[in-house]
């Protein structure tokens, strides 16, 4: 079996890594350990291509999937046990600070048919500035038929640390108003693009306005049927009971200078996460994974 193909490349001021493996290919930034691109030889991408994407030091990349950790969006929306572990008097920024601090490649190997890509996180002594707990942070890629991507947060200080997370994941569709997403009915979930209002899903998730919910207690198995692409998109998720599911549409889209004023069309934001009152509490020596598998099945 020939062995996976892990070429380094540079795209603006961002090292990456293209990997090749089996008919499909990944494209990961080392700032924050960022898939950017995943797609089987043949098919359409999975992973939203965003023409517009920017790829500069220190700014979070709009597409593919944000490692949100350890909190997610606006940071004052947390918890208190999650804002209780921050020890700074500086602007908190969204989604954390993982996403744009520099990750280590540890490894590469196959396993049978698959190809195993290992990621780590250094902690620097003390703790990160302003978060001064010592959490180690990996991140594994399994490539097979599917893609699966494990965060996992070890727990090595002597306190108790409480945080919140998701892997924030843009998937390409055909057109966002005509998809529909399976898995959700008889869910609760808070409608934060209106008023933060809790609310009870009906049937399958349309699109026809912008879309920013909680849903809470959510299933393991969530899909995106796109008939256009004759394809559904499977989500089975791992150590999450919150799912984020997110699109700009129309006006939130024109504020943003790394998306097309139509970009909102061609993505949808499913995110499996550990938000609200689903954070997650590592006491000393304790882990938690937090897990994706994505892959395309033909309708």
């Amino acid at each position: 079996m020939p062995m996976p193909h892990v070429e380094t490349v540079k795209i603006d001021e961002l090292d990456c890594w293209l990997i090749h493996h089996n008919g499909a290919e990944l494209k990961v930034a080392q700032q924050g350990a960022h898939i950017f691109s995943y797609q089987r030889e043949g098919e359409q991408p999975l992973i939203w291509p965003n023409p517009e994407a920017v790829f500069k030091k220190g700014k979070g990349i709009r597409t593919g999937v944000p490692v949100c950790w350890p909190w997610f969006g606006v940071f004052d929306r947390n918890p208190q046990s999650v804002k209780a572990m921050r020890q700074s008097d500086q602007p908190a920024g969204a989604h954390g600070f993982v996403r744009t601090a520099m990750w280590r490649l540890v490894e590469t190997k196959i396993e049978g048919q698959a190809l195993r890509v290992e990621l780590e996180l250094p902690v620097p002594a003390g703790g990160f500035p302003g978060w001064p707990h010592q959490v180690d942070l990996k991140l594994s890629l399994l490539l097979d038929s599917h893609l699966h991507i494990r965060l996992t947060s070890h727990n090595r200080g002597a306190d108790t640390v409480t945080l919140s997370q998701a892997l924030h994941t843009y998937f390409a569709v055909s057109d966002v108003r005509n998809v529909q997403v399976e898995g959700l009915d008889g869910t609760t979930y808070i409608d934060t693009a209106d008023g933060w209002s809790e609310k009870m899903q009906s049937g399958l998730l349309h699109f026809s306005a912008e879309t920013d919910r909680i849903y809470l207690n959510t299933p393991s198995a969530l899909h995106i049927v796109d008939k256009e692409w004759q394809r559904r998109i499977q989500l089975t998720s791992q150590g999450s009971k919150s799912t984020v599911i997110w699109n700009p549409w129309t006006e939130r889209a024109k504020a943003f200078d790394d998306m097309a004023d139509d970009g909102w069309q061609g993505m949808l934001c499913i995110e499996t996460a550990n938000v609200l009152d689903d954070v997650v509490a590592l006491a000393p020596g304790e882990s938690h994974t937090l897990g994706v598998s994505i892959t395309a099945i033909a309708l």
